[in-house]
């Protein structure tokens, strides 16, 4: 509901009079609700979002216009946009019945035309889109996106915003490689174990990290080391001689977080928390 108030003016003669202030009530017939899927978020993910509009006037609304602003917040006095629309994933209905694809402008923001609400109805407007290297990756950052109606009939634009948050956890990688590429029989060798952690949030005990290989050719003597500091069998790993079947303990590899920063672009940079293992011995 919205007041307004109007006031004529009555010039004659080179007078001029102002009548009374008359006041009125407008009642707004059309609403928007605007939902997310899934409440977080995670680098590249696929968010799906839903822009609900009613119409509880008895006449019908034709032509409207949704404008997405795809999550845009001012990075060094411009705007980036953490959200890049799916082309092609836009599903519009009416009063629960699909129709025809809306027209669509794809950009940043990204807009639908041609929309409308029937009287006493619904219309619906189903789409998706991707994270992208603007979204914020840090623990407790949000993408907070608005949809907002507009066009012939409403006395001002209506929106909704939806927030989506990122998601707190590890995201871990393995690399393995060997020194030397060659080795004689009763020679020494080396398997070096990289894990990165590309996530906001570090691997602790509790998350009971475990690297298992099963050594072939089988190694004795074996000497292992975990980010420089050497480890006990038994204590920090298990190794069967006779099968080559080589386990950290669960909880032993722990690895932080990684480290975020945003270049001149507002592209978000990561720098992986890094831990290294290293098993060595003779074949």
């Amino acid at each position: 509901m919205a007041i307004f108030t109007n006031q004529a003016t009555l010039s004659y003669n080179g007078t001029v009079t102002t009548s009374n202030v008359t006041t009125g009530e407008l009642l707004e017939v059309l609403s928007i609700t605007k939902t997310a899927a899934s409440d977080t978020y995670g680098p590249q993910d696929t968010v799906t979002y839903v822009v609900s509009i009613t119409n509880t006037g008895t006449a019908a609304f034709s032509n409207l216009t949704v404008t997405d602003n795809l999550g845009g917040y001012t990075f060094d006095g411009g705007a980036v946009y953490p959200l890049t629309y799916v082309p092609g994933s836009a599903l519009y209905y009416i009063n629960g019945v699909l129709q025809a694809d809306p027209a669509v402008v794809p950009g940043a923001p990204l807009v639908f035309s041609g929309i409308s609400v029937p009287a006493g109805g619904n219309a619906l407007l189903v789409y998706e889109a991707r994270t992208n290297q603007f979204a914020p990756p840090t623990a407790g950052s949000s993408i907070v996106n608005e949809a907002t109606v507009s066009g012939i009939g409403l006395s001002t634009p209506i929106s909704d915003t939806a927030a989506i948050f990122a998601n707190a956890e590890p995201q871990l990688t393995i690399n393995k490689s060997l020194s030397p590429l060659t080795v004689s029989e009763n020679g020494q060798l080396t398997y070096t174990f990289v894990i990165q952690n590309t996530g906001n949030t570090a691997t602790v005990a509790t998350d009971n990290a475990t690297i298992t290989d099963l050594f072939d050719p089988i190694l004795s003597d074996l000497t292992v080391t975990f980010n420089g500091s050497v480890w006990t069998e038994g204590i920090d790993y298990t190794y069967d001689e006779s099968t080559g079947l080589f386990t950290t303990v669960p909880g032993r590899i722990t690895v932080p977080a990684a480290t975020y920063t945003q270049n001149e672009s507002g592209i978000w940079v990561i720098t992986p928390g890094t831990a290294t293992l290293t098993v060595s011995g003779t074949v």
